[in-house]
């Protein structure tokens, strides 16, 4: 499924809830999602990276760097305040156009 437009609209809020418990790398977070979507989500690298650095730039994100367990040396992303506010905010608008697509797509056949 990577590589949707679905999953580029949402790649954002994803990459905001992936961080929103604490810092992650950029692999960790394509990892979680994976995880979190039992591997129907799986997130190229050349769309996340990017994601990554455009939510930084736009103050939702911090990076710096750090070691991985494997002693990997990786930038961590963590949420910023202005970050955390828009998790919250973009996600009440995502659970209500789902909610409302899904009253479409099993409403009565026509």
């Amino acid at each position: 499924m990577g590589g949707s437009d679905l999953i580029t609209g949402t790649l954002d809020i994803l990459i905001l809830k992936a961080v929103a418990t604490g810092p992650l790398h950029g692999y960790a977070i394509g990892r979680w999602l994976r995880m979190q979507s039992d591997d129907i989500l799986q997130i190229d690298e050349g769309v996340l990276y990017p994601a990554l650095h455009r939510l930084g730039r736009r103050g939702l994100l911090s990076a710096k760097w750090g070691h991985t367990d494997t002693g990997r040396r990786a930038r961590f992303y963590a949420l910023t305040p202005a970050g955390r506010e828009r998790l919250q905010s973009e996600k009440t608008r995502w659970i209500e156009y789902s909610q409302a697509v899904r009253g479409i797509l099993l409403g009565p056949e026509g």
